[in-house]
């Protein structure tokens, strides 16, 4: 929707945005009338900080008399303020020799190197879904308190194995339910359509919902996540120790829980799957991307594919005091490449 901001004051806060990316300090009203262009007073220039703070696009960061923008002041700059250019020719060129010049087996940790080098930000790649193998059967059985076997069987008769670890024993009844259950929600569907349907139905879960529901949703996410169909990595992250540059991601409790992430996979894989069907570059700022763990950052997502169907997902994520109008064009121009580069081998 479009924000109710005459054309001055949506401006000034482009000019504002501009400059705290740039310079990571609150900006206040003398500098903004300095580097505004327009032949403002400074008390005019107040009143429309004033505002602008009001409508929730700045806020003042503890008692600065400067301002910086908020998740919303972004997602206006993003959605309608940001001036995008193109990569030049040559970084172009640059770029699509070296995606044409990796093997097929490199060339998504190399994808990953390129968005993380170019941004200075953390790039990630998700892995190729290549083959469109069903699951035909799924089945649990009790090796020790705490460890449960889990056999898939997949539509073209290959058998996957995984213990996953769990938190008590469960009955060879519970085993049996929740196999029962999974195999009506899950059966005929690739893995990677399996994590969607599960990922979905654990932000469903009430808590007036049936115990082995849950039981059996959580076996399930335990069963697929990090099984990907070409039995390799679900996704190559590059540039984690990149975030650790940025004042924004400063606090080592919130940094640590964002590594310990992409470790554990699970809420990386549910916003790559997310992005899996989208036309073109998507940007989650904040909350947007659905998981508090991502609170602080952005991610700059686009799909890849090969001939006309989209096969996985790459991006970056950093701060939200990222340079969008940079970030952008690299994660489009990437997943072109990527795509390329596959539809070529």
């Amino acid at each position: 929707m479009q924000p109710d901001l005459n054309e001055r004051a949506q401006h000034l806060l482009k000019v504002l945005i501009e400059g705290y990316i740039s310079d990571g300090q609150p900006i206040g009203s003398s500098l903004l009338a300095q580097r505004s262009g327009l032949d403002l007073s400074s008390a005019t220039i107040r009143n429309v900080m004033k505002s602008l703070e009001e409508a929730g696009y700045i806020h003042a960061p503890h008692t600065s008399a400067g301002r910086v923008p908020t998740s919303q002041g972004y997602r206006l700059f993003v959605d309608t303020l940001v001036n995008v250019q193109p990569l030049a020719e040559q970084e172009f060129q640059t770029l699509e020799v070296q995606l044409e010049q990796q093997s097929s087996s490199d060339l998504i940790h190399s994808a990953s190197n390129m968005l993380s080098g170019l941004t200075q930000l953390t790039g990630i790649v998700m892995a190729p879904q290549m083959e469109a193998r069903s699951i035909r059967q799924i089945e649990f059985l009790q090796l020790s308190e705490k460890q449960i076997l889990v056999v898939l069987i997949m539509s073209n008769n290959d058998v996957e194995n995984r213990i996953i670890q769990v938190d008590r024993a469960f009955s060879s009844s519970e085993l049996q339910q929740s196999s029962n259950y999974l195999s009506e929600v899950l059966i005929g569907k690739d893995l990677q359509q399996a994590r969607r349907v599960l990922l979905q139905e654990m932000e469903e879960v009430r808590e007036d919902m049936d115990a082995m529901m849950r039981s059996a949703i959580d076996l399930g996410e335990k069963a697929v996540s990090g099984m990907s169909d070409d039995q390799s990595d679900d996704y190559v992250v590059a540039g984690r120790t990149n975030l650790m540059d940025y004042d924004d991601l400063s606090d080592v409790t919130k940094l640590r829980q964002l590594f310990n992430a992409f470790n554990e996979k699970r809420d990386v894989l549910g916003l790559l799957d997310r992005c899996m069907d989208a036309d073109g570059v998507q940007i989650f700022i904040g909350s947007e991307a659905g998981h508090e763990v991502f609170g602080d950052c952005s991610v700059v997502t686009a799909p890849y594919q090969i001939d006309d169907s989209y096969i996985g997902v790459l991006g970056v994520i950093g701060p939200k005091r990222m340079h969008y109008d940079r970030v952008i064009p690299v994660v489009d121009i990437t997943a072109k490449l990527l795509s390329a580069a596959l539809n070529k081998d």
